[in-house]
This record gives C-alpha cells, sequence and structure tokens, in this order.
C-alpha cells in the first residue's frame, strides 16, 4: 500500500461493520499533523494523522479514541487517552486515527478491523 495522502477531507468505513460512512479528515503534512486536534473543542468525525507511530493529549480539553493502524489499515490497538496523556509509538503502526472517547468502539473499529479510507 503505497498511498500518498494529502491533507483534506475524506470517508471513513469499517471492512464489514454495518454502520455507514464516516466522516474524516486527512493530516498528512507536517503542519496538520502537528496541528491536530489542539485548540478544538471536540471533532465530528475522525482525524487521520498519517504517518504517524504515536500521540500526545497535551493541551487538549477532551478525552479520545486513538487506533494505531498499520501500512494495510488494519488496526493494530485501540485506547482510550485522557488529556494530558503521551502515548507510546506503536511498533508497525504507520498511521493514527482519532475520534471522541467511545465514538471508535460505536463504530466497529477494534484490534484487528481494517479499515478504508476514501478522500
Amino acid at each position: 500500500m503505497g498511498r500518498r495522502w494529502r491533507d483534506g477531507a475524506g470517508t471513513l468505513r469499517v471492512v464489514g461493520a454495518d454502520g455507514g460512512p464516516v466522516r474524516l479528515e486527512i493530516a498528512a503534512s507536517y503542519r496538520a499533523r502537528t496541528r491536530g486536534l489542539l485548540g478544538r473543542d471536540g471533532i465530528e468525525g475522525a482525524l487521520l494523522l498519517t504517518p504517524a507511530s504515536g500521540v500526545h493529549t497535551f493541551r487538549m480539553g477532551f478525552p479520545i479514541d486513538v487506533a494505531y493502524l498499520d501500512r494495510g489499515l488494519r488496526v493494530l490497538a485501540v485506547r482510550t487517552m485522557p488529556p494530558g496523556r503521551l502515548g507510546l509509538p506503536r511498533p508497525r503502526s504507520r498511521h493514527v486515527l482519532e475520534a471522541a472517547a467511545g465514538a471508535l468502539a460505536g463504530w466497529g473499529v477494534r484490534p484487528g478491523a481494517v479499515l478504508e479510507i476514501e478522500g
């Protein structure tokens, strides 16, 4: 999967899940990845950081769900992180998906799930 991602909007689907598409923001540039969710009060949909293997929640005002994805967009791990935490980088992680706390489980994002991204 040698896809080159660009900053912008897209949609996310969980392969085999019943839910519909989820609104996705793609942060592929250094500037967009660095900004991430900082300064926001919340998020509708999800944010894909690519490439990325870890995240932090310093200076964030709300807890988030974090899914670590491999090259094939398979979910390696899912964690909920409160503000002010440093998530350790995950080996084999190439992308990180962030959403409001509790959202990922509702979409069927769990370890082993495969995601499809259009955008």
